[in-house]
């Protein structure tokens, strides 16, 4: 309910000790103490008779039971709580013992707080609370204590106070005042109240003490609290003094090991560190180190010399010159320009990517020319299970050269390329000077894996760190924070992957050659599963081939029905998952060759996941089919438009990015401005509203290439006339109605294919890209080629009056 706040001797305006011991000279016996008094519940203190303390009141109900006390006789019943913490005791939770006091003085605080000053008159006893709101009232009993002075009474209190008298002497906030009040107080009562009052000691304690009325047992059991904590404080000084001798000693012992060290010096003889230093000197040694690099470790052998083993720093020290004596300085490998094995090496681990192989290529035969270490920074950009990382491994086994790979996802701490400075606790070097450590050759491949997925944040920029390390003309003296010594990279021989251009820094981009690893088609996907990946799965899955043999229909049927990717890793798990299922029957017991047909794919998988889609989800007009280029290859995109009453409102879903959204916005300026070349009414948008949506709502969507996408679809919606079936289209469009070249056509013509789409409509300036794309892939779709909006809706819209397809909406394929 209500509570008294406890003494805080840090808060207080006085020193501590000082006002305490103020009053215990006054006769405070013949003050009338009411037989009814509100109570005060205190936190954390009690307050003896005689003694003159301050206490903070801050609660609502203690500041209503001091404003009525201050109004009144200013009395009240000072008890203290049994939980300090509680913020609203009951009557169970105060002692039935405290003290009957006085209020003498009460400031305000500006906080609405209030500082009384309060005098303890009796010991007192609560009968019974008479009540409860606002505040406690109770009828109390004024304590009567027993025991008159004797001979016996007075050795004791002066044991007692010659031990209170050391007690202060050895506590330094405790006034040298306080012995002389004491001294001359007779009364053995309030000698004890007063030296009660004075120690740091327990609140049940004090309680104790203030419930003990027999003067000759309270006398005793505050001889005993002083004996006791006199002899902590004189440990506690012991320790310290142990401490400083400590200390003392090991600094007479440092001075006298320095002295050995100059004697044996004198006379010739080695110390047992001797050997550890002429191991670390022949390693230096052999390391042929840069002249730069050897006189940074030279510098640090003498300065582990003369640092005693003990210290922080010799460890310090140590770490580093090891990291020096352990890095490759003059250690590599031979390079193997063997054109023909190289080109042996990459056809047996990657089936197609010929312009990948002929590059790769390429570079080794200008190195066995040249015989120049400096070389392009390779970066291989494409959909994420197309090869990449497995092809920089393949480099490097072609080139027989060690192959480190560094994983840049995640990575935001600049410390992470160029290492921690050896200051911090903990340093180590970078992730560069740990992979020439780890190769153990100053030339290896490292390949840098994703580094598109670089970020940065307040610990630096990793990517602007890699600056120097991917310049040819700047990494032959590149320094690691750690090391402090410049390291020759240019030896190094760099791969980059990523799965995404546009994360990367342009000035990152500007130093690597780029080399994009497109997605595959059915024929490439059916050829490098039987040559890596269905004998792989049947290797790690304990089988053989007496247990299971694969047909190309059922590969088939894998690939198109249960995937829908660029790369290879969903078609290796869902190949791993046959296994497995065949795997299972074979330690059931079964011993018959399993062949893998379109039927089993179908019980081992299930139903199937993906359809062909079609390029059109219906026959009504307002329906097109763009193309569209992601991270993860290519993909088709359904662009729908609808047209209702209103006011010239356009309307556009589909999380759009600002750019689609432009572009939508000048394919309807573009309709609008030739409506009466597409035979549609002029006025058609004064009494309509137009709404465009671009379903899969919850991915992002964002570039110009849909731009003709949009415009075809607004005009097959407003005449009526719906798009050919099968036929996808991208292009940028301007508001004179030039369709612009966009990137990414390989993807996107192979995304079509795999949707099942026949007629693909592309920007004329477009047309020389179609050289990436497999010549079968060709063969079977046909290419419009258009430079005008006009040409594009002329060749994509049926004829007027022919009836929509009635063709069954495609199901969904996670687009």
């Amino acid at each position: 309910m209500m509570s008294g706040e406890a003494f805080d001797p840090e808060k207080s305006t006085s020193e501590p000790g000082e006002q305490k011991f103020f009053g215990f000279e006054e006769d405070v016996s013949g003050i009338h103490v009411p037989s009814e008094l509100p109570v005060l519940p205190l936190r954390g203190v009690v307050v003896f008779p005689s003694a003159i303390a301050p206490l903070l009141i801050s609660r609502d109900t203690s500041l209503k039971l001091v404003e009525d006390a201050l109004n009144g006789e200013r009395m009240l019943a000072l008890v203290a709580q049994k939980n300090a913490e509680s913020e609203s005791p009951g009557t169970d939770g105060l002692y039935s013992r405290g003290t009957a006091g006085r209020i003498l003085k009460m400031l305000k605080y500006p906080d609405g707080s209030v500082r009384i000053l309060v005098q303890g008159l009796r010991r007192i006893e609560i009968q019974r609370y008479t009540r409860r709101e606002p505040y406690f009232v109770a009828q109390i009993r004024v304590l009567t204590e027993v025991g008159e002075t004797s001979a016996e009474i007075e050795s004791a209190q002066t044991h007692m106070v010659q031990q209170f008298s050391k007690f202060v002497s050895m506590i330094p906030y405790l006034p040298d005042e306080l012995q002389v009040v004491v001294n001359n107080i007779k009364d053995p009562s309030k000698v004890t109240d007063l030296i009660a009052s004075n120690l740091n000691v327990s609140l049940e304690e004090k309680q104790d003490l203030l419930n003990t009325l027999e003067l000759r047992a309270r006398v005793e059991k505050l001889g005993t609290i002083l004996d006791r904590e006199i002899e902590l404080l004189e440990l506690g000084h012991k320790i310290q003094s142990q401490v400083q001798t400590e200390l003392n000693k090991n600094q007479k012992e440092f001075y006298l090991r320095q002295q050995m060290k100059a004697i044996q010096r004198e006379l010739g003889e080695g110390d047992s560190r001797s050997a550890e230093l002429d191991e670390l000197r022949q390693k230096i040694a052999d390391a042929r180190m840069p002249e730069e690099a050897r006189k940074a470790a030279d510098n640090e052998l003498e300065r582990l010399r003369i640092i005693p083993p003990e210290s922080a720093e010799h460890t310090v020290v140590r770490t580093y010159l090891e990291w020096l004596v352990a890095m490759p300085w003059a250690t590599s490998t031979e390079d193997n320009l063997d054109i023909p094995h190289a080109r042996k090496v990459l056809d047996a681990d990657h089936f197609d990517l010929d312009k990948v192989k002929d590059r790769i290529l390429e570079y080794l035969a200008v190195r066995k020319l040249r015989k120049d270490p400096k070389g392009p920074i390779l970066c291989f950009v494409g959909p994420p299970g197309v090869g990449k990382t497995s092809l920089g491994r393949s480099i490097a086994k072609a080139m027989e050269r060690k192959f480190v790979r560094i994983s840049l996802g995640g990575v935001r701490d600049e410390a992470e390329i160029r290492g921690h400075r050896r200051t911090y606790i903990g340093s180590l070097p970078g992730r560069i000077i740990q992979s020439l450590r780890t190769a153990g050759s100053n030339n290896p491949m490292i390949m840098l894996d994703e580094i598109d997925k670089l970020g940065g944040d307040f610990r630096g920029d990793p990517a602007s760190a890699l600056l120097e390390v991917l310049d040819p003309e700047q990494n032959h003296a590149f320094v690691d924070h750690y090391l402090d010594v410049p390291v020759d990279l240019s030896k190094v021989m760099w791969v980059t992957t990523a799965n995404y251009l546009d994360p990367i820094p342009p000035a990152l981009l500007d130093r690597m050659e780029v080399l994009e690893l497109s997605g595959y088609i059915e024929e490439e996907k059916l050829e490098i599963s039987w040559r890596h990946l269905i004998p792989k799965q049947i290797r790690e899955n304990g089988l053989s081939d007496v247990h299971i043999a694969f047909t190309d229909d059922g590969l088939l049927k894998i690939i198109r029905g249960y995937t829908r990717e660029a790369g290879l890793r969903n078609l290796e798990r869902e190949i791993g998952r046959v296994c497995r299922k065949v795997a299972r029957q074979v330690t059931e017991g079964r011993t018959e060759l399993i062949t893998v047909s379109p039927e089993k794919v179908r019980e081992f998988l299930g139903p199937e996941r993906f359809f062909a889609e079609i390029a059109e989800r219906s026959g009504e007009p307002g329906v097109a089919t763009g193309l569209a280029y992601t991270p993860n290859g290519g993909d088709i995109l359904f662009i729908e438009s609808t047209k209702m009453g209103g006011k010239k409102g356009l309307t556009l879903t589909g999380h759009l990015g600002e750019v689609m959204k432009e572009s939508a916005q000048a394919a309807l300026s573009y309709i609008r401005a030739r409506a009466d070349r597409l035979g549609i009414a002029p006025d058609f948008f004064e009494n309509c509203d137009l709404h465009i949506h671009v379903p899969a709502g919850a991915v992002p969507k964002d570039g110009p290439s849909a731009g003709v996408t949009i415009a075809t679809s607004l005009a097959s919606l407003l005449t009526g006339r719906p798009v050919k079936h099968a036929l996808a289209m991208t292009g940028e469009i301007t508001l004179r109605g030039k369709v612009m070249p966009v990137g990414g056509i390989k993807e996107k013509v192979l995304a079509a294919k795999r949707a099942g789409i026949s007629t693909v409509v592309l920007p004329r300036l477009n047309e020389k890209d179609l050289e990436d794309i497999p010549e079968t892939v060709r063969r079977e779709m046909q290419f419009r080629f258009v430079d005008t909006i006009a040409e594009a809706l002329d060749f994509a819209l049926e004829p007027a009056g022919v009836a929509a397809h009635n063709v069954e909406p495609a199901r969904a394929a996670n687009l």
